[in-house]
């Protein structure tokens, strides 16, 4: 079965994942690795994005609101209201165990990106 075209509003999880991500300056700055949902709220919170390393490794890995991508039709990808230089400041982690989802962290990621919160 051939997959169509999406001619609507919404889109498929595993489209998501892999798109790009530009900065302010349209400049790509990563791409999505995944969607984080609240579980019970059932609100898409954050993209992570990856970016750095080779080859998908060493990527470090920066949550980013969800609130905070808009998609771009033109670019056929995502935009965040930042620079390469600002993501390289933003909150991160070097893998899965370096991170602590809490709401402390959702705070200083939420104020770092000027977003409103997702819960």
């Amino acid at each position: 079965m051939a997959m169509q075209q999406s001619t609507h509003d919404l889109i498929e999880s595993d489209r998501v994942e892999g798109t790009a991500v530009y900065g302010s300056d349209r400049q790509r700055i990563g791409s999505i690795e995944r969607v984080m949902i609240d579980k019970l709220s059932g609100k898409v919170a954050y993209a992570v994005l990856g970016y750095g390393g080779f080859l998908g490794m060493g990527d470090d890995h920066y949550p980013t609101p969800w609130s905070s991508l808009k998609y771009d039709t033109s670019l056929g990808g995502y935009r965040v209201d930042i620079t390469k230089d600002q993501l390289d400041r933003a909150p991160k982690y070097a893998n899965d165990n370096d991170w602590s989802w809490s709401r402390d962290n959702d705070q200083k990621v939420h104020d770092y990106y000027r977003a409103a919160p997702y819960w």
